[in-house]
């Protein structure tokens, strides 16, 4: 098994049919992922799992609620041909800090700016993110995230499938590694398209994701 990295806050797995992606998710796994929320005004909602302690995957796609919505949705999520892991989430223990370190090392993450999301409960939801979009085109340099005040996400119930493995493939690591020790951050890295493979324990056995 490789090192996880410590400041993981989740993986995102977008897909263009969240409905056809969380079912394919419960019958591979034998674990059904909870509703999350909807990101209004962005046309997309998402499901979660906890992959262990302070980390879970979403799994986001277009929000049928939001059918009128037309325009860019996070993570095109609405363009792939299929359900693929396109970025990573690291929370630092001081955001600002965090993107002003990476900025005098040469690496820009991007703008920060605030989100939220209504539970299924009601309860509302606000965080602040870099702009995990536009900061590398790769999705390989993960986006920077701090949820203030607001209930982490792993900390609201969710089913649970602990996350064994994460690592990726990229054309050119040696291009991706210094942006991600900007972030003081790292991700095991092999020469290859550019991609996401992760490995979680279900009640199945171990089940392995792109």
């Amino acid at each position: 098994m490789n090192a996880i990295p410590s400041t993981l806050d989740h993986l995102v797995l977008a897909t263009p049919d969240l409905a056809a992606t969380v079912a394919d998710f419960a019958r591979r796994t034998g674990v059904t992922p909870a509703l999350g929320g909807a990101h209004v005004g962005l046309g997309t909602r998402n499901h979660l799992v906890s992959l262990g302690g302070t980390r879970y995957l979403e799994i986001i796609g277009p929000d049928p609620d939001q059918h009128a919505y037309d325009g860019p949705r996070p993570f095109d999520a609405d363009q792939l041909a299929g359900p693929r892991t396109v970025t990573w989430a690291i929370s630092p223990p001081d955001l600002d800090a965090a993107v002003a370190a990476a900025r005098a090392k040469g690496y820009n993450p991007g703008s920060i700016r605030p989100m939220s999301r209504r539970r299924p409960d009601g309860t509302l939801l606000e965080w602040r993110l870099t702009d995990g979009d536009t900061a590398h085109p790769s999705g390989l340099v993960p986006f920077l995230i701090d949820w203030g005040s607001s209930l982490h996400p792993s900390a609201s119930g969710l089913p649970t499938t602990p996350l064994l493995e994460l690592s990726a493939s990229t054309p050119d690591p040696d291009e991706i590694r210094p942006l991600l020790a900007a972030l003081d951050t790292s991700l095991p890295l092999t020469a290859g398209p550019v991609g996401f493979s992760f490995t979680v324990d279900t009640p199945r056995g171990p089940v392995a994701f792109g």
